[in-house]
């Protein structure tokens, strides 16, 4: 393999190339427009449904732009599933695109290209991304941006390019505060490297500004509510700890981040990075975040927007290997390589999508996919709740409140429950519904959802189950499993502000 520095400095715009790139995040888009509206919204996705009702310059567990986003899709094709995931499905095909044009910016021809779009199309975290709306969507969009940019600086030496650079991290700080990571292996890179000249460029700190502009207004909002974020994240991180979810951390990273039939092309895109003198900075922006995820304990999905650049360099040096066999063994690697890719990427698609809504594939999907397992049933909830309050008598009816566990409880009232089937809006102390308080006046009766029967008896006064919400027997998630009894009471015990201190909970 010739070491990158060999390589030619630029690759010729080919409209062809372009068109192919395009034509493999096209193909990915229909296949989630075609397959998002079965099943239902995830929980996740309804806190970020009803957050996108009270937009502000921040919310408990997470920044603004992705409620912002969604409420901009709520403008646009009301409560559609599809419609609703629409902007996670451009965001992952854009990532496609962009990994197939870093490939050609670090030299890669066509092969290079079409390899690097194709392991990031046929990946789990990037397919995962496209079936529901997530800030972690747009967050493997903006750190696939800043690196395809950084690689354009490398290349270039022009400095200008940091004002690219800043905006794109400013919008990540806008999305998820995981991009400090990316932002620490930047910085890292240019430490480690001769690229630490940047630090007296004035395209540098005008990047730095641009990015710390961005993302002013919420560290005001953070600073206003006394950096309630930051306790939020210390107690997810107790928990993941605690539950086992930040287990297996190094082996995710081949099981869950890049195809894992693509392995061998990330790790040579590691090592050509790091053999690169040119382009050295890029292994350090993947070695500095894989490092303080592992020691501090992160998911092993945190990591997974950093595999494209390491695909795109992989593919790269690949091609120039490739090159130099002869045309039966050069046709036939690419063949092996192709159909390995496909075989798994079809694996992954049949767990991850819901390419059927019954059968063999349905219930494949179900089995292994527990993001899946959390979409069905909230009609069902609902419904049950709708006849728990037409069975109250009417003066109960008309002072009735909703008292909920959880935010996907939450956000499935209010955005379906109140339009369907007029329920009153859910009261809830789980992240910034928690900030948005209760209602004036207070109920005189709750119906009590996702909440236990201990803590409806020491809470809230004369408590009796209501109902059990009838689950198929085949759900087997979070709400069939631990959150089936209603329960009607009175009101709380303690005066509703310091039952609402006490009810606050993250989640």
């Amino acid at each position: 393999m010739k070491p990158a520095n060999s390589w030619p400095s630029t690759t010729p715009y080919s409209r062809v190339n372009t068109g192919i790139l395009l034509a493999i995040a096209a193909a990915v888009a229909i296949l989630h427009l075609l397959t998002n509206n079965r099943y239902g919204f995830h929980r996740d996705e309804f806190q970020f449904l009803s957050d996108a009702r009270h937009l502000d310059w921040g919310f408990v567990a997470y920044p603004p732009l992705t409620p912002l986003l969604e409420h901009i899709s709520l403008s646009l094709f009301g409560v559609s599933m599809v419609g609703l995931r629409l902007f996670s499905v451009i965001a992952q095909s854009a990532a496609i695109v962009v990994s197939g044009l870093m490939a050609r910016a670090l030299g890669g021809q066509r092969l290079a290209q079409v390899t690097a779009a194709l392991a990031v199309a046929l990946s789990p975290l990037p397919l995962f991304e496209g079936t529901e709306f997530q800030y972690s969507t747009f967050d493997y969009l903006w750190w696939v941006l800043a690196a395809y940019f950084v690689v354009r600086l490398l290349k270039s030496q022009n400095p200008r390019l940091w004002l690219a650079i800043g905006l794109v991290l400013g919008l990540g700080l806008q999305t998820k505060y995981t991009v400090l990571f990316l932002i620490t292996g930047i910085l890292g890179a240019l430490l480690l490297t001769p690229a630490r000249r940047y630090f007296l460029n004035r395209w540098f700190w005008a990047g730095v500004a641009l990015a710390i502009a961005i993302f002013m207004p919420n560290f005001l909002w953070q600073i206003r509510h006394d950096f309630i974020s930051w306790h939020f994240l210390q107690h997810i991180h107790t928990r993941d700890i605690g539950e086992g979810r930040a287990n297996g951390f190094l082996s995710d990273q081949f099981l869950i981040c890049a195809n894992l039939f693509a392995a061998p092309i990330w790790l040579v895109g590691l090592i050509a990075f790091l053999r690169d003198r040119r382009y050295r900075p890029m292994a350090w922006m993947y070695l500095i975040p894989l490092l303080l995820f592992w020691v501090g304990k992160g998911r092993g999905y945190y990591l997974a927007a950093a595999y494209p650049m390491l695909l795109a360099m992989g593919a790269t040096a690949g091609e120039r290997w490739i090159l130099s066999f002869s045309t039966l063994w050069r046709r036939s690697t690419e063949v092996v390589f192709f159909t390995g890719l496909a075989v798994c990427g079809l694996y992954i698609c049949a767990i991850l999508i819901p390419v059927a809504s019954s059968g063999p594939l349905h219930d494949f999907a179900l089995a292994r996919n527990g993001d899946l397992r959390e979409e069905p049933g909230w009609d069902v909830m609902l419904g049950t709740i709708a006849q728990v309050r037409d069975s109250l008598p009417p003066d109960q009816q008309a002072g009735v409140g909703i008292l909920v566990g959880n935010y996907g409880e939450q956000g499935a009232i209010e955005i379906l429950g109140t339009s369907h089937y007029h329920l009153p809006p859910p009261i809830s102390g789980t992240n910034s519904a928690w900030l948005r308080g209760y209602p004036q006046p207070t109920p005189s009766t709750l119906i009590v959802v996702g909440l236990s029967r201990r803590f409806a008896d020491r809470q809230l006064t004369n408590c009796r189950l209501a109902a059990t919400v009838p689950y198929a027997q085949d759900q087997n998630n979070e709400e069939s499993r631990s959150h089936t009894e209603i329960y009607v009471c009175g009101p709380p015990r303690q005066p509703w502000p310091q039952f609402w201190t006490d009810f606050q909970s993250f989640g």
